[in-house]
């Protein structure tokens, strides 16, 4: 419990995957990655019993790096070389390597108590729900 912990999403970040990589300290996306807990396809069948409203599915998902980060739930969008992150993989590496080292240096700040207690407020901290007592 006591060491950071900070995710990268790469690519495509999805189902119970994508819950274990957002327990963390930190939660990065490079630029053109996709993070969700359910593809928009499933979400479509689920909810629409058809697959074909997978882009009604997506836009409400809000699975994108740069509408997640709106959200707050992604701490650092990493940009990636023009073309995207294949067309230059060194360049990539360099831009995660240094965000790492950037959130690495912060959090080893935190005694391993106040990392827990950061760490589960940011959990606690996604999403909105409210409770109806009968």
């Amino acid at each position: 419990m006591g060491i950071p912990i900070i995710s990268c999403v790469i690519g495509e970040g999805g189902s119970g995957g994508a819950l274990a990589i957002g327990v963390c300290d930190r939660l990065l996306m490079l630029q053109f990655s996709t993070y969700s807990v359910i593809s928009p396809e499933g979400c479509a069948s689920i909810l629409w019993k058809s697959a074909d409203k997978k882009e009604v599915a997506a836009e409400a998902m809000n699975l994108t790096a740069d509408r997640l980060s709106k959200l707050k739930l992604v701490d650092e969008v990493l940009t990636e070389p023009v073309g995207g992150a294949h067309r230059n993989p060194q360049a990539t590496a360099d831009t995660i390597k240094t965000a790492l080292v950037k959130y690495l240096d912060e959090l080893e700040q935190l005694s391993p108590e106040k990392l827990r207690v950061a760490r589960n407020a940011r959990i606690d901290g996604f999403g909105v729900y409210s409770e109806v007592a009968n």
